[in-house]
């Protein structure tokens, strides 16, 4: 049975332990702190989406960073993904303010929503198959209850697979063969647009491989698209 409202959808998922590797990984990582956090008390559950519920922008990641959201309990919070990604969507003028430390901070997104398809965090940054087969429907109850959404931004490969995947379960037509994952690609799914970006994580941002002016680019056709 779908969840009635943002709100209890949230509060299914943090309670989820559908995924014992999971489950004792993100666990693992809230008990035994790395030093520059040891005195933080962690989040160490399933992270929800976060964002503007009347939101025609959707951004979808990979998953909940060890010590970034796994610690602070809000997607792309406490780490140097989140300080690309939110710096942005305040340049472009989605986010009240550039940085995203605690849920208790006062940031706000007006337009725009973010979630990952995997709700935990996952060792090493690898979700596998089998947990993102689990978490879809999160993903897609999530995505249900946010109707206003026209653009998708899909940071990764991963993202941009489980995004055609959520739309082929509930009834789309997915071009064949499937449009591969690209920077910058952009595709038509029903009354909605795909747009891809690389992932802000800081293999891609500190390499130069994704860079501020590249993101804000995306941002801005994504603005066009809505």
């Amino acid at each position: 049975m779908r969840a009635s409202s943002l709100p209890r959808l949230h509060a299914e998922l943090v309670a989820c332990r559908a995924c014992p590797r999971l489950v004792a990984w993100r666990e693992t990582v809230a008990r035994e702190k790395v030093a520059r956090f040891r005195e933080h008390d962690y989040w160490g559950r399933p992270v929800p989406g976060f964002g503007d519920p009347d939101a025609r922008l959707l951004v979808v990641g990979l998953a909940p960073g060890a010590h970034g959201a796994n610690r602070t309990g809000r997607v792309f919070t406490g780490d140097r993904s989140g300080d690309f990604l939110y710096a942005a969507l305040h340049r472009a003028g989605l986010a009240s303010q550039a940085t995203s430390t605690a849920r208790d901070d006062g940031l706000t997104l007006t337009g725009a929503y973010i979630v990952t398809p995997v709700r935990c965090a996952p060792p090493d940054n690898k979700p596998r198959p089998d947990e993102i087969t689990r978490c879809a429907h999160f993903l897609e109850e999530e995505m249900a209850l946010l109707p206003r959404v026209r653009v998708i931004l899909a940071l990764g490969a991963i993202a941009w697979r489980a995004v055609l995947d959520h739309h082929a379960r509930t009834g789309g037509s997915v071009p064949r063969p499937r449009p591969p994952f690209a920077h910058a690609k952009r595709i038509e799914l029903g009354r909605r647009w795909l747009l891809g970006s690389y992932h802000v994580s800081q293999q891609n941002t500190q390499t130069g491989k994704l860079t501020p002016g590249m993101f804000d680019a995306v941002l801005e056709e994504a603005r066009k698209l809505t």
